[in-house]
């Protein structure tokens, strides 16, 4: 198929009546064809029952009235082809037309606001600058909350940590063993001086596998 510009295709008239003159003439010869094979099926299968005078039909016969209706659908066909092609021009240049000072309500805005095309790209930027503004917009958002549940964590095991805590120093207190920071720091001391025996520990036995 060749290339086909918009006049051709119809492309105005195909916006109002939903097809194109062309689709409308191809479907007009489908329904044209499908009723005349049937037509012709029906023509053919008559001839034969009569000329064999309700006897069983020779192949010859058969084979003659085969060739007689193909003969005929040719001939059909042909004649069709050439009322088709008047009939076409008929419709698309006189029924399924658009003048061209009629305006489809669709595209009423059209008339009201023109724009021209250094417009219509500049605002096809702006639409897509916004629509970029808003995407990121969204991210922003998305990472925000993602932050503030984050600290909402934090905060509740920072509130879990401090309650065990003073939990712990009223249990010290009740049971005299005195302030609780000194406690913790001592116990800290104490298990820097428990890694520190270990390391060593652990020098001498690599030193004495080694030996």
């Amino acid at each position: 198929m060749g290339t086909f510009s918009s006049e051709t295709l119809k492309l105005y008239e195909a916006q109002y009546f939903g097809f194109t003159p062309q689709t409308c003439m191809m479907r007009v010869n489908s329904a044209f064809q499908d009723c005349l094979y049937e037509m012709l099926a029906v023509v053919e299968s008559v001839f034969v029952r009569k000329l064999s005078q309700g006897k069983d039909p020779p192949e010859e016969l058969q084979l003659k009235t085969r060739e007689c209706t193909q003969k005929l659908l040719r001939f059909l066909q042909e004649r069709f082809k050439k009322l088709s092609s008047r009939m076409e021009a008929l419709l698309v240049n006189s029924v399924l037309c658009v003048p061209e000072n009629l305006l489809l309500p669709e595209d009423e805005s059209h008339r009201k606001y023109p724009q021209s095309q250094e417009q219509l790209l500049k605002l096809e930027a702006s639409i897509t600058n916004l629509q970029s503004s808003y995407q990121a917009e969204v991210c922003a958002r998305q990472a925000l909350l993602a932050e503030l549940e984050e600290q909402k964590q934090t905060q509740e095991q920072l509130d879990e940590v401090l309650r065990w805590t003073e939990e712990l120093r009223l249990a010290w207190k009740q049971e005299g063993m005195g302030n609780v920071r000194d406690s913790f720091r001592h116990m800290v001391e104490t298990v820097n001086q428990l890694q520190s025996v270990m390391g060593k520990i652990r020098k001498k036995s690599k030193s004495l596998d080694d030996v």
